[in-house]
């Protein structure tokens, strides 16, 4: 092939939509994991015949980014084969994404002649269905291409929103695209005042009624309200959709979430298991598990004498690392996950093996540019309450709140920093370090008054080079 006819080539791949061209990095990913989730989804036909043609066409994208190219090319055509049974002839504009995989994969394997063909095809359905806007793509593409963010890495989740809300402009009754924004956006709000407010409890409810039968969409909903205290209205809905879907395994680990939070653990736990049962090789689970035994040790602590029911929290903490082990081994870049295996790791005095946890997950959260606020903090609290090391916990809290001071972990560190302050300066009312940490956290925090008396305080017991120099910034930031 001349040079030019290789950049005539090239030029018409890139102006296709389809996997090879939304800038999907398998950095931003775990491509086991994400294998692993696509296939549960085929073998128990989530997401129905339409969402299944869907997957195949995202597992041969990923079986293409595993070196794969044999089988990327079988799951593309699949996902054609299954589009043409699902929709017979109104499948065109719905053959848009997985005709695009296949021009790009015949192109890569040097195959000119089919990749001209799915070429061809591709223009003779732009002709036949003109779409209405050169920049903006047809509503079953901007669908997919939300579905493959949300699926793919949460570092894509505004992107899929931005997809689905797109695809609503052009279909704002279609089920898909609603299903799709309301789950997108599950994952992305921030908390407001009250559900009135709330983006994702209007969408939630926008998408159960366009899609009645959906009760993964219930309990998300269910989950939801209980943040704003809704509790009879959540409690209806998870009761309802776990009796309507008793088998579905998101239905099931969403509901044991539902009951953790509630505080029913041992119902959560059997929830969970069960759903395991049905996928054993979701991370998700496992994880959900582990947070579950976790919140069943904290609580056996609570009770009764610890020394009394110390066998049983061993046993429960055990099976909380257990499940962290298997989330971690399932998806090795399960940044939280791993975090929490080295917090537990701690707790069971294996400190070697969780500093050594700690330092190969900040080392992941590095690569990945990923959740290193959440790693700082966690490591904080090993080096405060496993290896007693108050001066280092502080270093590490301090480094996590500017890291964020408006994120959780961020205002969990200010909490951390606050406790140790106020517990300091009751001990010694002039202890002027416990100052300076409190006119830090005002500071981070923008609470520049506050934090002004606090270093004057400071100052006033002790002399300090970073107190003063922070006292002057904030004065002058005040004229």
């Amino acid at each position: 092939m001349s040079s030019t006819q290789d950049t005539a080539f090239k030029t018409k791949l890139l102006q296709l939509e389809c996997h090879f061209t939304w800038a999907l990095r398998k950095e931003d990913t775990d491509l086991t994991d994400l294998l692993n989730r696509l296939e549960d989804q085929i073998n128990f036909d989530l997401g129905r015949k339409a969402g299944v043609a869907r997957t195949y066409n995202s597992i041969g994208f990923v079986k293409y980014l595993l070196g794969s190219h044999d089988e990327a090319l079988s799951h593309f055509q699949r996902s054609v084969e299954l589009t043409k049974e699902c929709h017979g002839e109104d499948c065109d504009r719905l053959l848009v994404v997985p005709c695009g995989n296949l021009a790009w994969l015949y192109y890569i394997r040097k195959d000119y002649e089919e990749c001209k063909s799915y070429l061809d095809q591709l223009k003779e359905i732009k002709e036949k269905y003109p779409p209405d806007s050169t920049s903006v793509p047809y509503p079953e593409v901007l669908g997919e291409k939300g579905w493959t963010f949300l699926k793919f890495s949460r570092k894509y989740y505004e992107r899929s929103k931005d997809c689905f809300r797109k695809a609503l402009e052009l279909e704002p009754d279609a089920g898909e695209w609603n299903s799709g924004y309301a789950i997108a956006l599950y994952r992305t709000e921030t908390e407001h005042s009250n559900p009135t407010d709330s983006p994702t409890i209007k969408q939630l409810r926008r998408a159960i009624e366009t899609n009645p039968n959906d009760d993964v969409l219930k309990v998300l909903l269910g989950l939801r309200l209980t943040v704003y205290r809704k509790y009879d209205e959540a409690e209806s809905l998870v009761e309802k959709a776990l009796e309507n879907s008793p088998e579905h395994p998101h239905v099931i680990r969403y509901v044991g979430m539902f009951f953790r939070n509630k505080g029913s653990v041992d119902r959560a736990i059997a929830l969970l298991k069960r759903a395991l049962e049905r996928v054993p090789n979701s991370s998700f689970i496992h994880h959900q598990l582990a947070c579950s035994y976790k919140k069943k040790k904290i609580s056996l602590h609570r009770a009764g004498s610890h020394h009394s029911k110390s066998a049983e929290i061993q046993r429960v903490r055990n099976q909380c690392i257990y499940h962290l082990e298997m989330a971690i081994t399932l998806k090795p870049s399960f940044i939280s996950a791993m975090s929490e295996l080295a917090l537990q790791y701690g707790e069971n005095r294996d400190l070697l093996k969780a500093e050594e946890q700690f330092q190969a997950t900040f080392q992941i959260a590095k690569e990945k540019n990923d959740a290193c606020q959440l790693v700082t903090l966690c490591y904080g609290e090993f080096q405060e309450y496993s290896m007693r090391c108050e001066s280092l916990a502080i270093q590490h809290y301090m480094q996590c709140l500017k890291m964020g001071p408006d994120k959780s972990e961020g205002r969990r560190s200010a909490g951390h920093l606050k406790r140790i302050a106020e517990k300091r300066i009751s001990r010694n009312p002039k202890d002027a370090e416990a100052f300076g940490i409190l006119g830090f956290i005002h500071k981070e925090k923008g609470e520049k008054r506050q934090a002004i008396e606090c270093y004057e305080k400071a100052l006033s017991y002790e002399d300090n080079e970073e107190y003063l120099s922070n006292l002057c910034d904030l004065r002058l930031s005040l004229q």
